[in-house]
């Protein structure tokens, strides 16, 4: 293939033949300039047509078309430096990649709103440099680094990297197919089948596709990398010490940030970060046999239901503090772009509106379980992640002037989220006697029953089913309404992020361990109890085929939450709960082929439409595995009790925050 660059060439002889012959040959550019620090600017910039070759195959370096891409207008860009090579403004350049077996085909610029496109580059943390852009925006560029692959992830890069996902997956099929050895454990091959999912973009790892299974036919959006999904993955990657894959995934998500998000004519807040991404080989224009690789991101316009994903930007900024913990590596939460994108988040979460709570009002759909099932409001998963990602950021945020008002904000939500979670979510014997008496329909400030909470709301299945010692979080509070189901994440979350305090924590584990063979049973975990039935379900999922009762998120068993639940069980010091639930996943696990979810009210079924091969469920595995083996490791996503928080919680109950609010002193902006 031929296009045209600018390009620094030091010997004038050479120029001569190049300009005789029209081309400039790869290998001899490599055999010139590897050895050399970099181009060296002679008597100005010279065009050409140059010509890969796949003879480059078995060097260490190449020299790779980098094309100067911007999402709305690529001449924004002035100039850029990297490694003391000025770049003139130009959208064509040469840049030293060290690659794997293959060359990178020139590109032309392409003006898509909705593609990132591939800069042949690769996020790294030394020699980086900060691009300025026309509009003030700015992103880091840096020398790129040769992956340290196996053959077989090599070939893997081949097939689900550089060509589309369909293709990839045929041979993935065949790896997938495979039997496990006698010698091979299940951990080494939960582990051969985590790097079959990797994604990679541009040469580089950056992800993990949902599932992996060969025998559908149509994969859906299966074959995209989910932010909650690759979660587990990239704690698995960073517990093995594996982390540029994390690295890049935190920064090519924050890529995907900034873009505009359109749906009928309408664009959601700053900040939104995507549901998901697909790496997409296309062709160029006017030459099919040239291709590029592009990110394509669903900020929830193409998902089931058209629902923004809530919990993505929460997920984000809690995989960035555990990425910061266990590597050692502050450089990459101290990047410019990183900052302001967590700000973005953060804004986008504490901006103001209607709501009379400290918690997140969300629609249903907005998180793990995203179908109709009657968690529109303020639903305890998504306040859980909100906590923890609130204090994570709090940590990582850099000490300026400008976030003083943003810090403030943010320590206010803090402060009145975790009272209004611990004091109006919980529920135990004697908090449920106390509803059981409730008096409605009470006009004033002092008011006991504040959200107007009937007594027949109670149901039968609760009084029944409540242990004597124990209790629970409930899934969602709002006038008028609770709802008493069990949701595991959200509850095991509530743990590892501090959100409940300790005594309630632990009751939290005593009533997981008095309700094992509802919980847990054949297999971990149910992802709420119990599941929806009869003339409920058909009112409040509309009759959804897929969350029928004891199915999918209707009362399914999910075997990814066994990470999070090893997470909360370390934390309280109580490792043998999760051992006990990992030793029953394991004997069917490898198996049945590492399924999705699992129905029936005792998760005795591979789930009727569950994939096979799910990566969150094989990554859940080995996280769970892992920090068993290794339990300080877990610190990296525990949040610890905040001394400053939890003062101020005490001096609110001795207050009594149900007396009559006064007019004079301190402003209070939410109701808790």
């Amino acid at each position: 293939m031929l296009f045209h660059v600018n390009v620094l060439i030091k010997s004038r002889n050479y120029y001569n033949r190049c300009k005789a012959e029209g081309i400039i040959n790869f290998r001899y550019l490599l055999t010139m300039g590897a050895s050399e620090a970099a181009l060296q600017l002679l008597s100005g910039t010279l065009s050409f047509q140059v010509r890969t070759s796949s003879i480059l195959a078995k060097s260490n370096s190449l020299l790779c078309y980098e094309r100067c891409f911007k999402a709305r207008n690529c001449g924004d860009w002035r100039y850029k430096q990297i490694k003391g090579l000025k770049k003139l403004q130009d959208c064509s350049s040469l840049h030293a990649f060290r690659g794997l077996h293959s060359v990178f085909r020139g590109e032309k610029i392409y003006n898509r709103s909705n593609l990132s496109i591939c800069n042949c580059q690769q996020p790294e943390r030394v020699s980086e440099t900060i691009i300025k852009g026309g509009n003030g925006k700015s992103m880091h560029t840096v020398p790129p680094k040769i992956p340290n692959l196996t053959p077989d992830e090599q070939n893997m890069k081949q097939e689900n990297g550089a060509r589309p996902f369909s293709e990839g997956f045929k041979t993935a099929a065949s790896v997938n197919s495979r039997p496990r050895t006698n010698t091979e454990s299940i951990e080494d091959e939960a582990w051969h089948f985590l790097r079959a999912a990797m994604v990679y973009y541009c040469g580089s790892p950056v992800g993990t596709i949902a599932a992996n299974d060969p025998s559908e036919a149509t994969m859906l959006n299966y074959d995209q990398v989910f932010i909650r999904d690759f979660i587990p993955s990239g704690i698995a990657f960073l517990l093995k010490g594996e982390y540029d894959i994390v690295r890049n995934f935190i920064l090519h998500t924050l890529q995907l940030q900034s873009w505009e998000k359109t749906m009928d004519c309408y664009s959601p807040g700053q900040g939104l970060m995507p549901a998901s991404f697909k790496v997409r080989t296309i062709p160029l224009d006017n030459d099919e046999s040239a291709t590029e690789d592009v990110l394509d991101p669903d900020f929830g316009e193409a998902a089931i239901g058209r629902v923004a994903p809530v919990d993505s930007g929460l997920w984000w900024i809690i995989l960035l503090r555990a990425y910061g913990k266990c590597s050692g590596d502050l450089s990459l939460q101290e990047r410019v772009d990183v900052q302001t994108g967590m700000k973005m988040i953060l804004r986008l979460c504490l901006a103001d509106g209607f709501d009379m709570f400290p918690t997140l009002l969300v629609t249903d759909g907005s998180c793990m379980i995203d179908r109709r099932m009657g968690i529109h409001g303020h639903p305890l998963e998504i306040q859980a992640l909100y906590y923890s990602a609130l204090l994570g950021a709090r940590e990582m945020l850099a000490p300026e002037e400008a976030s003083t008002d943003l810090v403030r904000a943010l320590n206010n939500r803090l402060l009145a989220l975790s009272f209004h979670i611990r004091e109006y979510y919980w529920i135990d014997v004697k908090k449920l006697n106390e509803i059981y008496r409730y008096k409605t329909e009470e006009y004033s400030y002092d008011a006991i029953n504040k959200f107007n909470i009937y007594p027949d709301q109670i149901p039968p299945w609760l009084v029944e089913w409540m242990p004597s010692e124990g209790g629970y979080l409930i899934g969602n509070l709002q006038p008028a309404h609770m709802d008493f189901r069990f949701f595991s994440l959200g509850n095991v979350w509530s743990i590892v992020s501090s959100l409940a305090n300790i005594d309630q924590s632990h009751a939290i584990l005593d009533l997981i361990e008095a309700k094992w063979e509802d919980l847990v049973a054949d297999m971990p975990l149910k992802i709420c109890y119990p599941a929806l039935e009869g003339q409920e379900w058909r009112i409040i999922t509309g009759g959804d085929p897929k969350n029928t009762p004891w199915s999918y998120h209707n009362g399914g068993s999910w075997p990814t939450l066994l990470w999070q639940l090893t997470v909360a069980c370390i934390k309280m010091k109580r490792p043998e709960i999760a051992e006990k639930a990992i030793k029953i996943a394991e004997r069917r696990l490898s198996r049945d082929r590492w399924p999705e979810y699992y129905d029936t009210r005792r998760g005795g079924f591979i789930g009727k439409q569950a994939r096979l091969f799910q990566t969150w469920t094989i990554a859940g595995y080995l996280v769970a595995k892992l920090l068993i083996a290794n339990p300080e490791a877990a610190k990296m996503v525990i949040n610890v009790e905040d001394t400053e928080l939890l003062s101020a919680f005490s001096s609110i109950l001795s207050s009594n925050p149900r007396r009559k609010r006064s007019r004079k002193g301190v402003k209070q902006s939410f109701i808790i």
